[in-house]
């Protein structure tokens, strides 16, 4: 494959979240292109195991669907420097009020390749061990238990719709055979 590079960028937005660049592309046959990209500091998200087997999810509204959705407990990373080990330890306590004995990173995945740079670590965790809750204070959030059957049947279904949630569950019923 012949080789496209960026020869421009200009921050478009600045935001809480990401900021938003329209780059100036050079194609392989000289011509130029405009291509968004949303840079991310990146992500982590956490298949949460209480020791019933059943997995945790939280429900809270999302604006871009405008209505609630049922996801894995995530969150974006506070700093590019922050590990998402670290990351998913600390919102998995904020989300559902549990600390997890043991952690061990499932997958990792680009979750809007085509125009983010957003990187999603997806992690287990087990012996769940009740803290207290402390979400942001624009989250409202309720936690959630389902088994990994009943997750399944919700994805194919459409009720769940999150890729994060999607990825992280089946990755978790393939891997350990749920």
């Amino acid at each position: 494959m012949e080789e496209i590079k960026r020869v421009e960028r200009n921050l478009i937005h600045h935001g809480h979240v990401f900021d938003y660049y329209e780059d100036t592309m050079e194609m392989p046959d000289g011509k130029r292109h405009i291509w968004d990209t949303v840079v991310h500091n990146g992500a982590a998200a956490v298949v949460a195991v209480r020791n019933d087997g059943k997995i945790l999810l939280v429900r809270q509204y999302r604006n871009p669907v405008e209505r609630e959705t049922l996801e894995l407990p995530a969150g974006k990373r506070d700093s590019a420097s922050e590990s998402t080990y670290d990351c998913v330890i600390r919102e998995l306590e904020e989300e559902t009020g549990f600390q997890a004995g043991k952690v061990e990173l499932l997958l990792k995945f680009a979750s809007a390749i085509a125009y983010s740079t957003e990187l999603i670590d997806i992690y287990v965790a087990t012996g769940l061990v009740p803290t207290a809750a402390h979400p942001d204070e624009d989250e409202f959030i309720d936690v959630e238990a389902y088994t990994a059957d009943e997750l399944k049947e919700m994805i194919f279904n459409g009720t769940i719709q999150d890729s994060k949630t999607i990825a992280g569950v089946l990755a978790y019923a393939v891997k350990y055979g749920k």
